[in-house]
């Protein structure tokens, strides 16, 4: 039976909200898998694709690997702390720089359709136990 595209997306977001550093598709999937043996990669990806579209998670494109938004922002600049020793990822709105992003995309008439900001490095915790 075909789960409706608004329970999919309910079920990946339960995924990843009770996951506290990225998830990769795959093991998206095999979460899934345990309630939904027969869900398929395609059926995961597809809903992904929507989740990032509305902007409800994220995907890290240097990890290839999926955040819930944490931050419910709509037109903003979401920022991702990423920390390089345990993975954590803290979220931040970065409604600020988006009058500044758009200007200097701008000068070249380029137009963004979605912004996102990664930095990385170490959170606190990982900082102070290495100091």
């Amino acid at each position: 039976m075909r789960k409706r595209a608004a329970a999919r997306q309910s079920d990946v977001l339960s995924v990843l909200d009770a996951c506290d550093r990225p998830m990769t598709a795959y093991q998206i999937l095999e979460k899934l898998q345990e309630n939904e043996p027969d869900i398929a990669p395609p059926t995961v990806y597809r809903t992904l694709s929507a989740l990032t579209d509305q902007g409800r998670a994220h995907r890290l494109e240097s990890k290839k690997a999926f955040v819930p938004c944490r931050c419910r922002h709509v037109e903003s600049v979401p920022v991702l702390a990423i920390c390089q020793d345990c993975g954590s990822v803290d979220e931040h709105d970065g409604s600020a720089l988006l009058p500044r992003l758009t200007a200097l995309t701008d000068n070249n008439a380029f137009r963004a359709d979605r912004h996102i900001v990664e930095i990385h490095g170490r959170c606190g915790a990982c900082a102070a136990s290495t100091a």
